[in-house]
C-alpha cells in the first residue's frame, strides 16, 4: 500500500546529512522539475521583499528566505523528521523505531510543494514553499500536476490519499478501484456527519502512526477496513474511491 500525505509549512530546522541531492529523492524522473524549483526559489530569494510576497511571508518569518537561499548548502534530514505541525507532531516521528521508519521508507510519501512526492526518509533541507505560493512566470498546478498524477497512476496496490485540497491539484491520485480519499468526519448528536478541520490532521498524524508501528500487508480495500477496528479506528467506505475516518468530537478536542 502506499501513504500519501500533505507537507507542513513549519519545519525543523538543521540536520546532519550531506546537503541536497536531488539523486537521493524518490521519482528520479522528477528531477528536471525540481531543479527548476531549486533555481527559481534561489533566484528569488536573493529579493528578499519580492520573495516575501510571492511566499505570503509575514515580517516575523523572513527567516525563511534565508533557508530557500541555502536550499542546496544547507544540511537535510529526514522528510518524516523535518515536517513539524499538528499532523507531524501526532505521528511523532522521532519515537519510530528502525523498523518502522523502514516501513515507512517502503509505504509512506509526503507529497512537497518544492520537491513533487517524495519517500518519507528522503533527504530534505529546509524550504518554504506552498501550494499558494506564487513565484513569477511558473504556476505549481501547471508545473507538478500531468506529471505527478502520470507518476501515481503506475503506482499498484492500495492507495490511500491523505493530503489536502491544494496538494491534490499538484498531482491526483489514480481514479481506479482501490485509490481512495481519507476524510475525517464526526458525527453530531442527530446524526449528521461533518467534517473535521483543525482535528482532522491530529486524526491523520494518529492513523498514519498506526499504520507504520503495526506495519500492516494490506492489499485491498476491504483489508484496510478489517484492520481499522483492532487498531482503535472506526474507518468505513463512503462511495467507491472515499473513506471516512469517524471522530468523536470531544476526543478529536482532547487530542488535539
Amino acid at each position: 500500500m502506499l501513504l500519501l500525505l500533505p507537507p507542513s509549512e513549519t519545519k525543523r530546522t538543521g540536520g546532519t546529512g550531506e546537503p541536497l541531492d536531488l539523486n537521493h529523492l524518490r521519482y528520479p524522473s522528477l528531477n528536471a522539475q525540481r531543479r527548476v524549483l531549486v533555481r527559481e526559489l534561489r533566484s528569488l530569494a536573493r529579493h528578499p521583499e519580492a520573495m516575501m510576497a510571492a511566499l505570503k511571508l509575514g515580517r516575523t518569518q523572513s527567516g525563511e528566505v534565508a533557508h530557500n537561499r541555502a536550499l542546496t548548502t544547507a544540511p537535510t534530514t529526514a522528510a518524516l523528521d523535518r515536517y513539524t505541525g499538528v499532523l507531524y507532531d501526532a505521528l511523532d516521528a522521532q519515537t519510530l523505531t528502525l523498523a518502522d521508519r523502514d516501513w515507512a521508507a517502503a509505504h509512506v510519501l509526503v507529497h512537497s510543494a518544492l520537491f513533487g512526492p517524495i519517500g518519507a526518509l528522503d533527504p530534505i533541507p529546509a524550504y518554504r514553499l506552498s501550494t499558494t505560493s506564487r513565484l513569477p512566470g511558473l504556476v505549481l498546478k501547471q508545473h507538478w500536476g500531468p506529471r505527478i498524477a502520470a507518476l501515481l497512476a503506475q503506482e499498484p496496490g492500495l492507495v490511500l490519499d491523505l493530503r489536502s485540497a491544494g496538494y491534490v491539484a499538484l498531482g491526483a491520485a489514480p481514479a481506479r478501484v482501490g485509490s481512495v480519499v481519507l476524510r475525517v468526519v464526526t458525527e453530531t448528536p442527530d446524526g449528521q456527519v461533518r467534517a473535521l478541520n483543525h482535528f482532522n490532521k491530529t486524526a491523520k498524524g494518529r492513523f498514519t502512526r498506526a499504520l507504520i508501528r503495526s506495519a500492516p500487508e494490506l492489499a485491498t480495500l476491504d483489508d484496510l477496513l478489517d484492520w481499522a477496528p483492532g487498531a482503535g479506528f472506526t474507518l468505513r467506505a463512503a462511495g467507491p474511491a472515499s473513506l471516512e475516518l469517524l471522530e468523536d468530537a470531544p476526543l478529536a478536542r482532547a487530542l488535539a
